[in-house]
């Protein structure tokens, strides 16, 4: 069994040393034990699989919450594929949905600059203007 300090890990994961101990609280991945000499922790490869998993998932838009039931999935050697192809349906949906979203706000700030002026007082400004008024 192969054994990696936590600062290798993070290289070899690209996940930050912080954001590993995070991962440790929250459960997604196991806090190895401390040893009794006081000498660093050690992570096995299985953690340094769980912490690439983790990173590929949040990659792709996955929530922590959504990360921990596909790990869970992922250690549930009786589930099926179908499940987690309809978690990711339903994730490309939330994003398409987002992006719309994205959109609409671009757009309105296209009509909010095209409408503003670019100088005089402050006082007179039509995007401020907008944002404090119902139509922005």
């Amino acid at each position: 069994m192969n054994a990696f300090t936590i600062g290798k890990v993070a290289r070899a994961t690209g996940v930050s040393v912080e954001t590993i101990r995070f991962y440790e609280r929250r459960g997604l991945i196991a806090q190895p034990n401390r040893p009794k000499d006081g000498s660093a922790r050690d992570y096995d490869v299985e953690t340094v699989a769980r912490l690439r998993f983790i990173r590929h998932a949040k990659d792709i838009g996955f929530s922590l919450a959504e990360v921990a039931e596909l790990l869970a999935l992922r250690d549930d050697r009786s589930a099926g594929c179908a499940t987690v192809r309809a978690q990711a349906i339903s994730k490309r949906r939330d994003i398409k949905d987002k992006l719309e979203k994205l959109k609409g706000m671009r757009d309105l700030l296209d009509d909010l600059i095209a409408a503003c002026p670019g100088e005089g007082h402050l006082s007179e400004c039509t995007i401020l203007e907008a944002m404090e008024s119902d139509r922005g």
